[in-house]
């Protein structure tokens, strides 16, 4: 199928229903999935062509909740039309866009409009957005809920640009109490700035030097005002991109008491660690820091036991110069890792090794990334009902990672040069070809999603 081209039925000899992969043919009406039928019962069904995809996979698109298109105001970083593009091609059909890095920052209703005007005909998937705290904005929270955020991010700790200024604890109280009985969610940024031994002066171009700066008690002591706050007004929270293993005792014990708290970690922290980064690879540096082979393992565990609940890209871009290529220092460096296009193969090729299934990368990659922001009734399954959006993929193809197969805006990213398992072949979104072999549809196809969080949907 061309891309571009509208789908009524795709058949597949490996097709994730429930808990089985089996042969079926996927039956699509007005962009949602309308039934899923044993290939011998389809026939009838099926008045149009058939899309025929042999042995490929098929699966639910990705809903990757944690990107940064800095579209407006810093579009050089990156935009909607290469972002979405980059999704694309990574079998996401869902991205949640994040309240900073874009100029102005989602702080208000009129700046979320002029978001939404930045990013009208311009998204190849369907797009949602999330609203910021800073301080003294919360008269304008119930607002933006009113108007479709699906939720709100914060720092408490500098967010690395000074439109997004991070919150103190009078502010976190404040905005808590806007946001009970809504039903929306309250993310976190979780690094504590902590009176600690001062790390040594060290190389500014050796990554250690980088890595003490930020150890992990200001994650620990971040995460403890957070399981606190999320007892106290239960109001949902989200902690974002979780780098350490050590707070997931206190992550356990505040949802065995109620706590209504979820955690995400991102592939960089499942894919790469500290021992491996090379002096001035500058490409590497983000926050939370990456941190050791150790740490990472248990990342893995903590994911497998069910207590870190998604995998997400944290898709954080920026051009080449602000990461300090020449002078290699990591101190000075931008912090952020561009991997939007790649988040499928980089989990698959880890999870296949440490025994995590089809169904493992289904809930991890999309059924929760998809709940935590309300989508869960359109979003993330393979159910009649829900939209059409699928991932056509080969798992067992590898590739490796090179400047002329990324479509982010700027090419660089720790992952060059890595090869890796699980191809993407097509994406379809509501039933629509966006990607396909290399190719993208002519115009972008994706939409604006607006939450309605009227109707909470179980944690």
């Amino acid at each position: 199928m061309e891309p571009g081209s509208v789908v009524s039925a795709v058949r597949s000899q490996r097709v994730l229903c429930g808990e089985e992969i089996r042969p079926a043919v996927i039956i699509i009406k007005e962009g949602k999935i309308h039934s899923i039928l044993p290939d011998s019962e389809a026939s009838a069904h099926t008045a149009g062509k058939v899309m025929d995809v042999g042995n490929s996979l098929i699966m639910p698109g990705i809903v990757d909740c944690h990107v940064h298109v800095n579209e407006p105001g810093r579009t050089s970083w990156e935009g909607y039309w290469t972002a979405t593009q980059a999704a694309a091609a990574g079998g996401v059909t869902t991205i949640v866009d994040m309240p900073l890095n874009s100029i102005p920052p989602t702080t208000t209703l009129r700046n979320f409009h002029e978001k939404l005007r930045a990013a009208t005909g311009q998204c190849f998937v369907d797009t949602a957005f999330w609203g910021g705290v800073i301080p003294g904005n919360k008269l304008e929270l119930r607002p933006m809920v009113q108007a479709g955020v699906a939720g709100f991010k914060c720092f408490l700790i500098h967010s690395g640009v000074d439109e997004f200024p991070h919150v103190s604890d009078t502010d976190l109280d404040s905005a808590m109490k806007q946001l009970q009985g809504t039903g929306s969610v309250l993310l976190f940024h979780a690094e504590r700035e902590v009176k600690h031994a001062a790390a040594e002066k060290g190389d500014p171009h050796e990554y250690s030097t980088f890595l003490r700066s930020r150890p992990d008690i200001m994650e620990l002591e971040a995460i403890r005002t957070v399981t606190q706050l999320c007892l106290q007004y239960q109001v949902r929270c989200h902690i974002v991109h979780l780098s350490s293993a050590q707070p997931l005792e206190l992550i356990r014990a505040a949802r065995k008491a109620g706590a209504p708290l979820t955690v995400e970690t991102t592939h960089h922290y499942l894919n790469l660690c500290a021992e491996n980064i090379p002096a001035r690879a500058t490409q590497f540096k983000c926050c939370p820091p990456i941190r050791d082979t150790a740490n990472r393992e248990l990342l893995w565990s903590a994911l497998k036991a069910g207590d870190i609940d998604m995998v997400v890209s944290d898709h954080s871009p920026c051009t080449p110069d602000l990461k300090c290529l020449d002078s290699g220092d990591f101190t000075q460096a931008w912090g952020g890792i561009s991997s939007l296009q790649f988040g499928l193969s980089l989990f698959w090729t880890s999870a296949s090794k440490r025994g995590f299934s089809f169904f493992d990368a289904v809930r991890l990659l999309c059924k929760e990334p998809a709940q935590l922001c309300r989508l869960d009734d359109q979003k993330g399954s393979l159910i009649p009902g829900h939209d059409a959006d699928l991932v056509i993929w080969d798992p067992e193809k590898e590739f490796t990672v090179n400047k002329g197969n990324i479509h982010h805006k700027n090419k660089l990213t720790p992952y060059l040069g890595l090869a890796l398992r699980g191809k993407v072949k097509a994406t379809i979104v509501r039933g629509k070809v966006v990607y396909s072999h290399g190719s993208f549809s002519s115009q972008p196809l994706g939409k604006p999603l607006f939450i309605n969080h009227k109707t909470p949907s179980p944690l």
